[in-house]
């Protein structure tokens, strides 16, 4: 079986443009599988990015600001919110969710039919601070189907949008002397949290892939320069950044971020000449620079005139010190806390993913030289600190209100870093490579299915009934038997791109640099 996904893999991989097709449609399936089988409403604030799509599609950009009553994490306050004009059955959406969330035991059966009359009313949305170029993207559908059909579309309008993303990503893995590696990183940093929330109408799950394909080809320029491939690197990082910095406020600084570790990882010492004499980065630069002064105006011009009572408590120190000790948490969100983050997966899940990214993590520190392993480190403690210092800065203004998704765009940052330090330091000898990435992704593909069960039987029965959802309470369009067949079909079929051969350097070629030339690398031995 394993010779017989080798050589499919090989065929898909045959051309950029077939690899990305295939790889399109494999992730698309994934998070179109949580979108058709997530109730509506039912992930973080999800009735405010409906509101605010429909609104955008529409023509409705801003609108004037609404003060409205709310009580979040024990917190009292006024929150601004956009008022926007709507049909009235959308007033409904925020409410849909309330009789389950954060009551584990509860199936989604309780949550009321959206029924309404077509009558256009003011709704308010806590969105319309936001960028609205991911609004006009997915809110579209809305004009054309009415109701929870809709909404159900303007999901799979998002997952197409994020599927693009990854498949850009995975291609661009592909480039690389060990692309089965490389792509483990990719499937790595492609968490189930990812897939949820691209799924989902909400610009977190489009800002986490756009991440993935930032570093994907920011690392793919720096770590392994090929002339022949420059331009089409430089298209998928501007394409990336383009997403990312448009879609939230805090894009910018991942973005950075990415682009400070990815010349520390740089490895030749003419490569930034080499990179500032293409045409095509000043093009891509005027635009990601265009898009950084866009967004900032924007965020300048909608800020937050939210008023909240912040106990005398909480203060910098108290919320610095509580972040802290929440890494855990956030670990464990950024891996898959689902639902209104009351439906965290399974532990199977957290700890294979965990143990995948540890093992290639120790070794890049292993073979990697002194600025990558520096890297690394920078990495690893960036990820515990930048949260810590971002809640400490707010907390006194908004409360503790951070996510571990927040911080997804730049975490991806770590497993591919780390087996893009692999895939180029390690030697070609002594190591069982092809056979650790053959049972780390089949590792991973266990606790990707493992994952979308335990929130689709939470969601059907509730997390203390029968672990067999039958007979569901709530089920999805279809069923979830059908959904549950569809996740872990295409969820094993995504171990194809990871099992591509590898590619070795031609006669004369240099290994250090990944050797990544078109047209002069042969196949090694297939999978075990």
């Amino acid at each position: 079986m394993i010779s017989a996904l080798t050589r499919l893999a090989d065929w898909s991989a045959r051309t950029p443009k077939r690899l990305w097709l295939v790889s399109f449609a494999l992730f698309f399936t994934l998070a179109g599988s949580w979108a058709a089988a997530s109730p509506i409403g039912s992930s973080p604030d999800e009735h405010a990015h409906f509101i605010r799509a429909a609104a955008v599609a529409r023509g409705q950009i801003g609108g004037p600001e609404v003060m409205v009553p709310h009580y979040v994490a024990g917190i009292e306050g006024e929150f601004a919110e956009t008022g926007v004009r709507l049909p009235e059955w959308y007033k409904q959406l925020p409410s849909l969710h309330e009789c389950y969330s954060w009551h584990e035991d509860e199936p989604a059966s309780c949550a009321p039919a959206v029924a309404g009359s077509e009558k256009t009313v003011q709704v308010t949305t806590a969105a319309g601070r936001y960028h609205p170029a991911y609004y006009l993207a997915t809110g579209w559908p809305s004009l054309l189907v009415d109701g929870p059909a809709g909404l159900y579309l303007m999901r799979l309008v998002s997952a197409l949008l994020c599927s693009a993303l990854l498949a850009g990503a995975v291609v661009t893995a592909s480039e690389w002397r060990r692309r089965s590696l490389a792509v483990l990183g990719v499937l790595a940093a492609a968490t189930p949290m990812t897939l949820y929330m691209a799924g989902m109408v909400n610009p977190s799950g489009g800002e986490i892939a756009a991440g993935i394909l930032v570093w994907t080809a920011l690392l793919s320029i720096t770590m392994s320069p090929d002339p022949a491939l420059l331009n089409r690197r430089l298209a998928r990082l501007g394409i990336g950044g383009l997403v990312l910095i448009n879609i939230r406020p805090l894009g910018l600084i991942w973005f950075a971020g990415a682009l400070v570790f990815g010349l520390l990882l740089a490895r030749r010492r003419g490569l930034l000449g080499s990179v500032l004499r293409r045409k095509a980065l000043w093009l891509w630069t005027a635009l990601l620079g265009a898009a950084s002064a866009g967004a900032l105006l924007w965020a300048r011009a909608h800020p937050d005139n939210s008023v909240i009572d912040i106990p005398d408590s909480l203060t910098t120190v108290t919320a610095a010190k509580q972040t802290l000790g929440n890494t855990a948490t956030y670990v464990q969100q950024m891996l898959g806390y689902f639902g209104w983050l009351d439906t965290p997966a399974p532990a199977l899940t957290w700890e294979v993913w965990l143990g995948v990214i540890a093992a290639l993590v120790v070794l890049a520190l292993a073979y990697g030289r002194f600025r990558e392993t520096l890297a690394v480190l920078g990495m690893l403690v960036g990820i515990v600190l930048l949260p810590v210092v971002a809640q400490a800065s707010q907390a006194e203004k908004i409360g503790m209100v951070w996510q571990g998704r927040y911080l997804l765009p730049f975490a991806v940052g770590l497993p591919l870093m780390a087996v893009l330090i692999c895939a180029s330091r390690a030697p070609d000898r002594g190591f069982p490579w092809r056979r650790m990435v053959g049972f780390a992704a089949a590792g991973l593909t266990l606790a990707n299915v493992a994952a979308f069960f335990w929130t689709l039987r939470r969601f059907a029965v509730g997390t203390s009934a029968s672990w067999v959802p039958s007979p569901a309470h709530w089920a999805p369009p279809g069923g979830w038997v059908l959904w549950t067949g569809v996740y872990a079909v295409t969820a094993l079929a995504l171990l194809v791109p990871a099992l591509q051969s590898d590619r070795v350097p031609a006669a004369g070629e240099d290994a250090d640099t990944d050797g990544a030339r078109s047209g002069r690398h042969s196949r090694v031995p297939e999978f075990l």
